[in-house]
Protein backbone atom coordinates (compact mmCIF):
# COMPACT_ATOMS: atom_id res chain seq x y z
CA UNK A 1 0.00 0.00 0.00
CA UNK A 2 1.24 3.49 -0.97
CA UNK A 3 2.37 5.16 2.00
CA UNK A 4 2.74 8.95 0.07
CA UNK A 5 0.39 11.85 1.18
CA UNK A 6 -2.92 12.40 -0.83
CA UNK A 7 -3.04 15.84 -1.67
CA UNK A 8 -6.11 17.90 -0.20
CA UNK A 9 -8.83 18.85 -2.55
CA UNK A 10 -8.27 22.49 -1.14
CA UNK A 11 -4.99 22.51 -2.34
CA UNK A 12 -6.12 22.03 -5.64
CA UNK A 13 -6.38 25.24 -8.04
CA UNK A 14 -10.29 25.39 -8.18
CA UNK A 15 -11.93 26.21 -11.26
CA UNK A 16 -14.20 29.16 -9.56
CA UNK A 17 -14.82 30.22 -6.46
CA UNK A 18 -18.11 29.87 -4.89
CA UNK A 19 -20.13 31.66 -2.47
CA UNK A 20 -23.09 31.53 -0.51
CA UNK A 21 -26.02 34.00 0.39
CA UNK A 22 -28.38 32.67 2.71
CA UNK A 23 -27.06 29.37 4.68
CA UNK A 24 -30.17 27.71 4.85
CA UNK A 25 -30.50 23.53 4.17
CA UNK A 26 -29.88 24.31 0.59
CA UNK A 27 -26.68 26.22 -0.22
CA UNK A 28 -24.11 24.72 2.11
CA UNK A 29 -24.77 21.55 0.73
CA UNK A 30 -24.63 22.66 -2.86
CA UNK A 31 -21.58 24.41 -2.35
CA UNK A 32 -19.87 21.32 -0.29
CA UNK A 33 -21.04 19.63 -3.56
CA UNK A 34 -19.12 21.96 -5.55
CA UNK A 35 -16.31 21.91 -3.66
CA UNK A 36 -15.89 18.16 -4.30
CA UNK A 37 -16.08 19.22 -7.54
CA UNK A 38 -12.82 21.40 -7.59
CA UNK A 39 -14.47 24.24 -7.07
CA UNK A 40 -13.51 26.37 -3.98
CA UNK A 41 -16.28 28.31 -1.54
CA UNK A 42 -14.99 31.19 -0.44
CA UNK A 43 -17.94 33.48 1.65
CA UNK A 44 -21.21 32.75 2.72
CA UNK A 45 -23.75 34.28 4.45
CA UNK A 46 -25.86 33.44 6.93
CA UNK A 47 -28.53 35.23 9.76
CA UNK A 48 -29.60 32.79 12.42
CA UNK A 49 -27.63 30.92 14.85
CA UNK A 50 -28.58 27.39 13.13
CA UNK A 51 -28.29 28.92 9.66
CA UNK A 52 -24.54 30.05 10.88
CA UNK A 53 -24.45 26.44 12.88
CA UNK A 54 -24.90 24.58 9.68
CA UNK A 55 -22.41 26.68 7.54
CA UNK A 56 -19.90 25.95 9.87
CA UNK A 57 -20.69 22.34 9.80
CA UNK A 58 -21.05 21.50 6.39
CA UNK A 59 -18.43 24.09 5.49
CA UNK A 60 -15.62 24.56 7.94
CA UNK A 61 -13.26 27.16 7.58
CA UNK A 62 -14.77 29.24 5.27
CA UNK A 63 -15.84 32.70 6.35
CA UNK A 64 -19.05 34.40 7.48
CA UNK A 65 -19.68 37.47 6.02
CA UNK A 66 -22.36 39.34 4.51
CA UNK A 67 -24.32 39.32 1.47
CA UNK A 68 -22.59 42.03 -0.55
CA UNK A 69 -18.45 40.60 0.80
CA UNK A 70 -19.83 37.04 -0.66
CA UNK A 71 -20.77 38.83 -4.02
CA UNK A 72 -17.48 40.85 -4.00
CA UNK A 73 -15.40 37.38 -3.36
CA UNK A 74 -17.23 34.22 -5.32
CA UNK A 75 -17.21 34.11 -9.23
CA UNK A 76 -20.76 31.86 -8.71
CA UNK A 77 -22.41 33.02 -6.39
CA UNK A 78 -25.75 31.08 -4.59
CA UNK A 79 -28.87 32.54 -4.06
CA UNK A 80 -30.09 30.22 -1.60
CA UNK A 81 -33.04 32.04 0.16
CA UNK A 82 -37.18 31.89 0.25
CA UNK A 83 -39.08 32.28 -2.74
CA UNK A 84 -40.63 35.21 -1.49
CA UNK A 85 -37.45 36.59 -0.18
CA UNK A 86 -35.68 36.37 -3.52
CA UNK A 87 -36.69 38.70 -5.79
CA UNK A 88 -36.17 41.51 -2.90
CA UNK A 89 -32.43 40.33 -2.62
CA UNK A 90 -31.71 40.57 -6.31
CA UNK A 91 -33.41 44.17 -7.00
CA UNK A 92 -31.09 45.49 -3.38
CA UNK A 93 -27.98 43.43 -4.75
CA UNK A 94 -28.27 45.00 -8.38
CA UNK A 95 -29.46 48.51 -6.86
CA UNK A 96 -26.11 48.13 -4.14
CA UNK A 97 -24.10 47.73 -7.10
CA UNK A 98 -22.94 44.41 -5.59
CA UNK A 99 -22.94 42.37 -8.67
CA UNK A 100 -20.22 42.66 -11.10
CA UNK A 101 -20.48 41.44 -14.76
CA UNK A 102 -19.83 37.87 -15.63
CA UNK A 103 -20.45 36.40 -11.92
CA UNK A 104 -22.38 33.62 -12.25
CA UNK A 105 -25.53 34.08 -10.24
CA UNK A 106 -27.64 30.80 -9.25
CA UNK A 107 -30.67 31.10 -7.48
CA UNK A 108 -32.29 27.43 -6.40
CA UNK A 109 -35.83 28.29 -6.23
CA UNK A 110 -38.61 25.89 -7.82
CA UNK A 111 -41.22 28.68 -8.42
CA UNK A 112 -38.78 31.28 -10.50
CA UNK A 113 -36.96 30.58 -13.67
CA UNK A 114 -34.02 33.16 -14.21
CA UNK A 115 -36.53 36.50 -15.42
CA UNK A 116 -36.34 36.77 -11.24
CA UNK A 117 -32.89 37.38 -11.82
CA UNK A 118 -33.41 40.38 -14.85
CA UNK A 119 -32.16 43.21 -12.29
CA UNK A 120 -28.43 41.34 -11.97
CA UNK A 121 -28.83 40.72 -15.58
CA UNK A 122 -28.69 44.59 -16.55
CA UNK A 123 -25.93 44.34 -14.69
CA UNK A 124 -23.85 42.18 -16.14
CA UNK A 125 -24.33 39.04 -14.42
CA UNK A 126 -25.19 35.27 -15.97
CA UNK A 127 -28.36 34.25 -14.62
CA UNK A 128 -29.00 30.48 -13.76
CA UNK A 129 -31.98 28.64 -12.37
CA UNK A 130 -30.69 24.84 -10.84
CA UNK A 131 -33.71 24.10 -8.70
CA UNK A 132 -32.72 20.64 -6.85
CA UNK A 133 -35.68 18.00 -6.74
CA UNK A 134 -34.86 16.71 -3.47
CA UNK A 135 -35.64 17.47 0.37
CA UNK A 136 -33.23 18.69 2.55
CA UNK A 137 -31.93 18.06 6.13
CA UNK A 138 -29.19 20.61 6.89
CA UNK A 139 -26.60 17.80 7.20
CA UNK A 140 -23.84 16.09 5.61
CA UNK A 141 -26.19 13.40 4.21
CA UNK A 142 -27.68 16.04 1.67
CA UNK A 143 -24.65 16.09 -0.23
CA UNK A 144 -24.48 12.04 -0.82
CA UNK A 145 -28.29 12.50 -2.01
CA UNK A 146 -27.55 14.88 -4.64
CA UNK A 147 -25.96 12.08 -6.55
CA UNK A 148 -28.25 10.88 -9.25
CA UNK A 149 -30.83 13.89 -8.07
CA UNK A 150 -32.78 15.60 -10.45
CA UNK A 151 -32.41 19.48 -10.92
CA UNK A 152 -34.92 21.50 -12.64
CA UNK A 153 -32.58 23.67 -15.13
CA UNK A 154 -33.45 27.06 -16.69
CA UNK A 155 -30.61 29.51 -18.60
CA UNK A 156 -30.41 31.57 -21.56
CA UNK A 157 -29.59 29.12 -24.32
CA UNK A 158 -26.00 30.17 -24.35
CA UNK A 159 -25.64 29.34 -20.74
CA UNK A 160 -27.40 26.10 -21.39
CA UNK A 161 -24.58 24.14 -21.20
CA UNK A 162 -22.85 25.64 -18.52
CA UNK A 163 -26.36 25.33 -15.93
CA UNK A 164 -26.04 21.77 -17.58
CA UNK A 165 -22.41 20.91 -16.28
CA UNK A 166 -22.57 22.75 -13.12
CA UNK A 167 -25.38 20.03 -11.99
CA UNK A 168 -23.57 17.38 -13.58
CA UNK A 169 -20.75 18.49 -11.48
CA UNK A 170 -22.73 17.95 -8.02
CA UNK A 171 -24.12 14.37 -9.23
CA UNK A 172 -27.25 15.40 -10.19
CA UNK A 173 -29.26 15.08 -13.29
CA UNK A 174 -30.44 18.21 -15.69
CA UNK A 175 -33.86 18.29 -17.06
CA UNK A 176 -34.76 21.29 -18.67
CA UNK A 177 -37.77 23.55 -17.98
CA UNK A 178 -39.00 26.28 -19.43
CA UNK A 179 -39.19 29.53 -17.87
CA UNK A 180 -43.19 29.81 -18.32
CA UNK A 181 -43.57 26.22 -17.10
CA UNK A 182 -41.50 26.64 -13.71
CA UNK A 183 -44.95 27.21 -11.21
CA UNK A 184 -46.01 24.20 -12.72
CA UNK A 185 -43.05 22.51 -12.38
CA UNK A 186 -42.53 23.35 -8.89
CA UNK A 187 -46.56 22.82 -7.57
CA UNK A 188 -46.09 19.33 -8.97
CA UNK A 189 -43.28 18.47 -6.58
CA UNK A 190 -45.04 19.84 -3.81
CA UNK A 191 -47.86 18.08 -4.52
CA UNK A 192 -46.12 15.22 -4.79
CA UNK A 193 -43.18 15.46 -1.62
CA UNK A 194 -44.44 18.31 0.44
CA UNK A 195 -48.04 16.63 1.01
CA UNK A 196 -46.46 13.29 1.23
CA UNK A 197 -45.14 14.40 4.49
CA UNK A 198 -48.03 15.19 5.68
CA UNK A 199 -49.91 12.46 4.92
CA UNK A 200 -47.31 10.22 6.38
CA UNK A 201 -47.61 12.09 9.62
CA UNK A 202 -51.05 11.94 10.02
CA UNK A 203 -50.60 8.29 8.96
CA UNK A 204 -48.30 7.49 11.66
CA UNK A 205 -50.09 9.91 14.44
CA UNK A 206 -53.44 7.55 13.67
CA UNK A 207 -52.03 4.55 13.63
CA UNK A 208 -50.42 5.32 17.58
CA UNK A 209 -54.19 6.20 18.62
CA UNK A 210 -54.87 2.57 17.37
CA UNK A 211 -52.71 1.34 19.21
CA UNK A 212 -49.74 0.36 16.98
CA UNK A 213 -46.06 0.74 18.73
CA UNK A 214 -44.24 0.76 16.01
CA UNK A 215 -46.33 3.26 12.72
CA UNK A 216 -42.95 3.44 11.45
CA UNK A 217 -42.14 0.31 10.80
CA UNK A 218 -45.31 -0.92 9.70
CA UNK A 219 -45.79 2.02 7.14
CA UNK A 220 -42.40 1.61 5.84
CA UNK A 221 -42.51 -1.45 3.35
CA UNK A 222 -46.36 -0.40 2.60
CA UNK A 223 -45.64 2.97 1.53
CA UNK A 224 -42.26 1.75 -0.24
CA UNK A 225 -44.45 -0.80 -2.35
CA UNK A 226 -46.65 1.54 -3.39
CA UNK A 227 -44.46 4.58 -4.00
CA UNK A 228 -42.53 1.96 -6.37
CA UNK A 229 -45.91 1.09 -8.02
CA UNK A 230 -47.09 4.38 -8.52
CA UNK A 231 -43.70 4.88 -10.36
CA UNK A 232 -44.08 1.88 -12.69
CA UNK A 233 -47.91 1.52 -13.33
CA UNK A 234 -49.33 5.24 -12.55
CA UNK A 235 -53.12 5.23 -12.32
CA UNK A 236 -52.82 1.42 -12.32
CA UNK A 237 -51.42 0.87 -9.06
CA UNK A 238 -54.66 2.18 -7.60
CA UNK A 239 -56.02 0.26 -5.19
CA UNK A 240 -57.92 0.10 -1.38
CA UNK A 241 -61.79 0.73 -1.02
CA UNK A 242 -62.21 3.81 -2.88
CA UNK A 243 -60.46 2.55 -5.68
CA UNK A 244 -62.39 -0.87 -5.37
CA UNK A 245 -65.89 1.05 -4.14
CA UNK A 246 -66.43 -0.45 -1.01
CA UNK A 247 -68.96 2.39 -0.22
CA UNK A 248 -69.35 1.22 3.17
CA UNK A 249 -65.40 0.54 3.93
CA UNK A 250 -65.07 4.67 3.25
CA UNK A 251 -68.12 5.86 5.20
CA UNK A 252 -66.32 3.89 8.31
CA UNK A 253 -63.39 5.22 7.86
CA UNK A 254 -65.15 8.54 7.81
CA UNK A 255 -66.63 8.00 10.97
CA UNK A 256 -63.84 7.15 12.76
CA UNK A 257 -61.74 9.99 11.66
CA UNK A 258 -64.46 12.13 12.71
CA UNK A 259 -63.99 10.55 16.39
CA UNK A 260 -60.41 10.52 16.85
CA UNK A 261 -59.18 13.09 14.66
CA UNK A 262 -61.44 15.60 12.95
CA UNK A 263 -58.27 17.51 11.47
CA UNK A 264 -57.66 14.57 8.88
CA UNK A 265 -61.70 14.56 7.62
CA UNK A 266 -60.97 17.52 5.55
CA UNK A 267 -57.68 16.02 4.11
CA UNK A 268 -59.11 12.45 3.75
CA UNK A 269 -62.45 13.46 1.56
CA UNK A 270 -60.57 15.37 -0.71
CA UNK A 271 -57.61 12.54 -1.54
CA UNK A 272 -60.81 9.94 -2.02
CA UNK A 273 -62.49 12.24 -4.31
CA UNK A 274 -59.39 12.79 -6.13
CA UNK A 275 -58.76 9.00 -6.50
CA UNK A 276 -62.11 8.26 -7.39
CA UNK A 277 -61.97 10.45 -10.04
CA UNK A 278 -58.83 9.09 -11.31
CA UNK A 279 -59.89 5.09 -10.67
CA UNK A 280 -63.03 6.02 -12.66
CA UNK A 281 -61.66 7.57 -15.70
CA UNK A 282 -59.24 4.22 -15.83
CA UNK A 283 -61.49 1.63 -15.63
CA UNK A 284 -60.71 0.41 -11.94
CA UNK A 285 -63.87 1.67 -10.29
CA UNK A 286 -67.30 0.44 -11.64
CA UNK A 287 -69.10 3.08 -12.77
CA UNK A 288 -72.31 1.36 -10.64
CA UNK A 289 -70.70 1.40 -7.49
CA UNK A 290 -69.18 5.09 -8.16
CA UNK A 291 -72.34 6.03 -7.07
CA UNK A 292 -72.89 5.19 -3.66
CA UNK A 293 -69.51 5.80 -2.99
CA UNK A 294 -69.36 9.45 -4.46
CA UNK A 295 -72.32 9.48 -2.02
CA UNK A 296 -70.37 8.61 1.16
CA UNK A 297 -67.82 11.36 0.58
CA UNK A 298 -70.58 13.97 -0.31
CA UNK A 299 -72.45 12.98 2.96
CA UNK A 300 -68.84 13.81 4.59
CA UNK A 301 -68.56 16.95 3.06
CA UNK A 302 -71.69 17.88 4.41
CA UNK A 303 -70.51 17.00 8.01
CA UNK A 304 -68.03 19.41 7.59
CA UNK A 305 -70.22 22.16 6.86
CA UNK A 306 -72.44 21.07 9.96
Amino acid sequence: MSTAKQPDPRDRPARLTVGVVGAGRVGPALAASLQLAGHRPVAVSGVSDASRRRAEQMLPDVPLVPPSEVMGRAELVLLTVPDDTLPGLVEGLAETGAVRPGQLLVHTSGRYGTRVLDPALRAGALPLALHPAMTFTGTPVDVQRLAGCSFGVTAPEELRLAAEALVIEMGGEPEWIAEEMRPLYHAALALGANHLVTLVAQSMELLRRAGVEAPDRMLGPLLGAALDNALRSGDAALTGPVARGDAGTVAAHVSELRRHSPAAVAGYLAMARATADRALAHGLLKPELAEDLLGVLADGTEGDAR
